[in-house]
């Protein structure tokens, strides 16, 4: 089995390939997907989220509001590093676990994980070869408002937390731009999908 490590930045259509390499047959894990996931009650992050930072951060049925949350930590590096030491080690368990499991179906596979801070945390590492998505600062301020209903103001803080892509393209073995048509992004996915089938043959 390859694996594969896909990042980028906020907004930075990372998402939209993983969703194209997933049509061309790649196994994909979204790691947000799991973090929400580990949020949820039962999840392994549910309690541990709610001791830390109180009951206001759930809403009228018990479930955490990711909005409350956030206003929370994104200001305060010492919180948000407290919130990624609950939720990263139980999304770091279920994509080991998912993997393994691919693993045993389809061992010439070629497994996907889409997570935002892989460079950041070292994990970039334990991938055969690394895909970066990239575009323009401005289109990131402008995905991210029109997304997340953020403020300019709150993109561009959530921005500047972030490594800056031009430092992520470093660590690249594949970098993606999504400046530009959907059709043009789609061309370089397609590109980068059959030079990985090449290394599995």
């Amino acid at each position: 089995m390859l694996r594969v490590g896909l990042t980028g930045g906020l907004a930075s259509g990372k998402s939209f390939v993983a969703e194209q390499l997933a049509t061309l047959g790649c196994f994909v894990i979204h790691a947000d997907k799991l973090g929400h996931d580990a949020l949820l009650p039962g999840g392994e992050a549910y309690g541990p989220a709610v001791v830390e930072f109180g009951q206001d951060i759930l809403d009228a049925e018990g479930l955490i509001n990711r909005r409350r949350l956030a206003a929370i930590v994104f200001n305060d590096p010492d919180r948000l590093a407290r919130l990624s030491a609950i939720v990263h080690p139980a999304v770091s368990k279920r994509i080991r676990l998912l993997l393994e499991n691919f693993s045993r179906v389809q061992p010439d596979g070629i497994a996907v994980v889409e997570a935002a801070i892989l460079i950041e945390t070292g994990a970039y590492k334990s991938y055969d070869r690394l895909i970066v998505a990239v575009c323009t600062e401005q289109e990131q301020l402008e995905r991210a408002m029109r997304r997340d209903g953020l403020t300019r103001e709150e993109a561009l803080a959530r921005l500047r937390r972030q490594l800056p892509l031009s430092e992520k393209v470093k660590y690249a073995d594949y970098v993606i731009d999504t400046s530009g048509a959907k059709e043009r992004t789609i061309e370089q996915t397609r590109a980068v999908y059959e030079s990985l089938r090449s290394i599995r043959q």
